[in-house]
């Protein structure tokens, strides 16, 4: 072959790989960064879109950070699973929350949960295996499965059911190319949260079909009301050997940008992940994961005071929106979402514009009312918008507001 005739063959190649060519931007960052370009330009914008609290982390928390600063130690990479002691403390602290009883080598420190998620896909799956995955879903969630070369299968749900798989609707995506279910209690996008008995039901049935668990409890202390958190390897040991469990300090203690995560597992399973951490990052920033040991070794004082304001907020937007004609809002369980249903407004004119579908509906939001949601589109159900109450009562009550007026026009 001459040489202008691979200069020809090379030219017409993709620039960009088949691989991250199918995957799709986060859509919640996406609203959330369209917000706050819209506030940079002056624009009044309320954002309900990014689950990110509102509260400052803990001082006891950030003096840490400022410590291990002026600390030669931290100043130089440490093991890629991470620091030790940080380990140690996930561990006493997952005894401690959920009863999980594990040791120091199944935990993997990781750059937030989303690296977690896609160490545990990447080292569970090949090309072919899928993966259940229950609707609506964290936008995460089926892009990672794909990247790590795994196929995600929806398991649509429904309000009826409170946004909770049952075992016949994940029986019926079941075959024999199976490799794991996501599970998910307190749930994003809806704040479903699953009782103990549907847990152990799960596992339980996963473990006698022989398929993998992943469970993320990254909103394991925000549960309202008579709802009860559970761990499904506590609630059905027999899925124990074939379960990891996602979690990290990112919701609990307002700790969204100091970006550590953690995934425990089998230690087979945490090997594998950590040799891939070990070439993609290497050991999370050092000042992070002595943040992250201040928080999970001290009590849930903040944390309680958080689930308080997010409680109070819960109940403000459900009552909020539910006066919207056209709008219908299951009251939230768990997390800091609230998820209702717009398909009343869908077809209706509004100032002009006539929204087919969800997202067409959030986009007339931002534009007239100045409030930013994410549509259900990015979570796999049309037809429903999610607003995180991670922000101020009177936000709240601003943006809801604008909605109301916008809508009721």
């Amino acid at each position: 072959m001459s040489a202008s005739e691979v200069t020809t063959t090379n030219s017409i190649r993709p620039r960009i790989s088949q691989r991250l060519s199918s995957i799709t931007e986060s859509a919640t960052l996406a609203v959330d960064a369209k917000a706050k370009a819209l506030k940079a330009a002056g624009r009044p914008v309320i954002g309900f879109g990014a689950g990110e609290p509102d509260f400052a982390t803990p001082d006891y928390i950030v003096a840490a950070a400022v410590a291990a600063c002026t600390d030669p130690r931290w100043h130089r990479y440490t093991p890629a699973a991470g620091l030790p002691a940080l380990r140690e403390a996930i561990a006493a602290k997952t005894a401690r929350d959920s009863g999980l009883i594990v040791q120091p080598n199944q935990v993997l420190v990781t750059n937030g949960g989303k690296q977690a998620l896609y160490n545990t896909f990447a080292a569970l799956l090949d090309p072919g295996d899928e993966v259940l995955l229950p609707a609506p879903y964290w936008t995460t969630y089926p892009e990672s499965i794909r990247l790590a070369g795994g196929t995600p299968v929806v398991v649509p749900t429904s309000v009826d059911s409170g946004y909770r798989a049952t075992i016949a609707d994940l029986q019926r995506h079941l075959t024999p190319q199976t490799k794991a279910l996501v599970f998910v209690s307190p749930s994003n996008p809806t704040g479903a949260v699953y009782p103990p008995e549907q847990v152990r039901e799960i596992g339980e049935w996963a473990a006698r079909e022989g398929i993998w668990v992943i469970t993320d409890e990254i909103y394991e202390h925000l549960v309202y009301g008579s709802a009860r958190f559970s761990s499904m390897p506590v609630e059905a040991p027999a899925i124990a050997d074939r379960c990891v469990v996602i979690n990290g300090v990112a919701k609990t203690y307002a700790m969204t940008g100091w970006r550590v995560g953690w995934m425990i597992g089998p230690v087979d399973v945490i090997k594998a992940a950590t040799n891939l951490q070990s070439h993609a990052t290497s050991n999370v920033a050092n000042v992070s994961q002595m943040a992250a040991l201040a928080a999970v070794s001290g009590d849930l004082h903040a944390v309680a005071e958080m689930k308080t304001a997010f409680n109070r907020r819960r109940l403000l937007i459900v009552d909020l929106l539910r006066a919207i004609p056209g709008v219908e809002c299951p009251e939230p369980e768990g997390a800091f979402y609230v998820y209702p249903s717009v398909q009343g407004l869908l077809g209706r004119t509004i100032e002009g514009r006539t929204p087919a579908t969800s997202a067409e509906l959030a986009d007339i939001i931002l534009d007239l009312a100045e409030v930013a949601v994410v549509p259900g589109e990015a979570f796999g159900t049309p037809g429903f918008l999610r607003l995180s109450y991670a922000l101020s009562d009177d936000d709240i009550i601003e943006g809801i507001g604008r909605i109301a007026a916008l809508l009721s026009e």
